[in-house]
């Protein structure tokens, strides 16, 4: 799962076998996951090859579309809207086109198929809670094959994908705080200038300053200010983006953790000190926290599961499923198989 608004990702024709990367590849998308803005030449100079290498490997790993560049700022970060968790139980052979029909509506973020029952997961944005009633009961528990639906709302978003970083030993700030069980800080102002820059960058993040101001119709200095601001704060994601599986992350987990309230800071502190922790939220309902995972093989998903979880005290209950199939991550919907999961 990845936190982005719909349309926020660039549109690129999505394989269904992610591209193999040899150590060039993995040195350019080091660098550009450190800074997606980064000038080729900087690239270049970090991974020991030729501009021109750089230009051709990433677009070639961007014409898959399991690698690509996103922009976006969080509804959750700056308190906009509402966020939720669905799990949507389907009769028996209506899973794959109910998951592709979420995974087509424009409010839906991620949606995800796993082990368990037959159940697709989604998460999804609304304006407010009676848009939120309307979509899961009026469209979404309309749809032929859906049997029932749950549904969680998100108090707290504590770790998004931006958080992951397998290139990097270090955490980033968001994760930092989290592990010292402290919040974000308070959000941005934005304005009408900064929501039309996210909308550019969310179209070309790597669009030149130069050519953002011509866009906007401002001064360049206006420009570069406005995204320094911004790109310095939480509330805005621009960064690559590349599906675990590229990375060599081709296990991915999603799980839902129930713990008394005395041990939820506890429990948080000691999740986001797990660098194969790729998402975290803290819930409505029973099993307050909600988590992904992304691990090299099933055996390094054994051991993360066998070591983290008996940690987080006694009593806590750990639902873990893994991912079969994905349909929509950051915004963008995946090309899936024609044929049932």
């Amino acid at each position: 799962m990845n936190t982005g608004t719909p349309g926020a990702a660039q549109r690129a024709p999505h394989s269904a076998d992610p591209p193999e990367l040899d150590a060039v590849d993995h040195a350019v998308l080091r660098a550009l996951h450190r800074d997606p803005r980064a000038a080729f030449a900087d690239v270049a100079e970090a991974a020991g090859v030729h501009e021109r290498t750089v230009a051709r490997r990433l677009e070639r790993m961007t014409a898959t579309g399991h690698v690509r560049f996103t922009a976006a700022l969080i509804p959750e970060y700056q308190g906009e809207g509402i966020t939720a968790e669905l799990a949507v139980r389907c009769a028996p052979g209506r899973v794959h086109e109910t998951a592709l029909a979420i995974a087509r509506r424009p409010e839906t973020r991620s949606v995800e198929v796993a082990t368990g029952a037959l159940e697709v997961f989604a998460e999804l944005n609304a304006p407010g809670h009676d848009a939120l009633l309307t979509l899961v009961d009026s469209v979404i528990g309309r749809l032929d094959g859906v049997v029932d639906i749950h549904s969680s709302v998100v108090l707290r978003l504590l770790l998004t994908a931006s958080d992951w970083a397998p290139y990097d030993e270090e955490p980033t700030a968001v994760r930092r705080l989290a592990m010292a069980g402290l919040e974000v800080p308070p959000p941005l102002t934005v304005d009408d200038l900064d929501r039309r820059l996210v909308a550019l960058l969310g179209a070309d993040a790597r669009m030149s300053t130069t050519r953002l101001a011509r866009e906007l119709r401002v001064s360049e200095t206006t420009a570069r200010r406005r995204l320094a601001r911004l790109m310095t704060s939480h509330i805005l994601h621009l960064r690559l983006h590349a599906d675990p599986a590229v990375l060599g992350y081709p296990v991915e987990v999603r799980f839902r953790v129930g713990v008394a309230q005395s041990s939820l800071d506890a429990a948080v502190r000691q999740l986001a000190h797990e660098p194969a922790v790729r998402h975290l939220v803290v819930t409505t309902g029973t099993a307050g926290l909600l988590g992904y995972s992304s691990h090299r093989d099933l055996a390094d998903l054994h051991a993360f599961t066998a070591r983290v979880f008996p940690r987080l005290g006694a009593g806590t209950q750990v639902e873990t499923a893994l991912l079969m199939r994905t349909y929509k991550r950051a915004g963008v919907a995946e090309t899936a198989p024609a044929g049932p999961v």
